[in-house]
């Protein structure tokens, strides 16, 4: 059993930037796989960014190519998302996720196990 805890969310305007942090625990941290997730209200939830085990590896959606980044600290049982250039499409439901992973990243959301309880975000015009 993993738990998830996302910190980090709240109201930013439009250029702004925000820090999403998510603590694991209960687990060897550095087994899993991370990623972020987001759902906007009426629409499902889609992939924002995921990271390797190691860290050495990670992807990210092409609406937040260039914005946002995904980091983690195994040390610390960390992984975080720094968002910057935020625009009002970026409100969502953040939720951060955990699978056990050999290799590389998941972007699929029914391959994860494991869930954080989310972090509101929304950006303001």
């Amino acid at each position: 059993q993993v738990q998830l805890v996302e910190s980090g969310g709240g109201l930013v305007q439009a250029g702004g930037s925000l820090r999403l942090s998510c603590a694991a625990s209960g687990r060897t941290f550095s087994d899993y796989a991370m990623g972020w997730f987001r759902q906007a209200p009426g629409k499902e939830r889609e992939f924002v960014a995921a990271i390797s085990r190691s860290g050495r590896i990670t992807n990210s959606a092409d609406s937040v190519k260039g914005r946002f980044a995904i980091s983690r600290d195994n040390a610390k049982n960390m992984v975080y998302l720094q968002m910057n250039s935020l625009k009002p499409e970026d409100t969502a439901v953040y939720y951060c996720a955990a699978v056990l992973r050999t290799l590389g990243v998941v972007v699929s959301p029914n391959a994860y196990t494991y869930w954080g309880q989310g972090t509101q975000v929304t950006v303001s015009s």
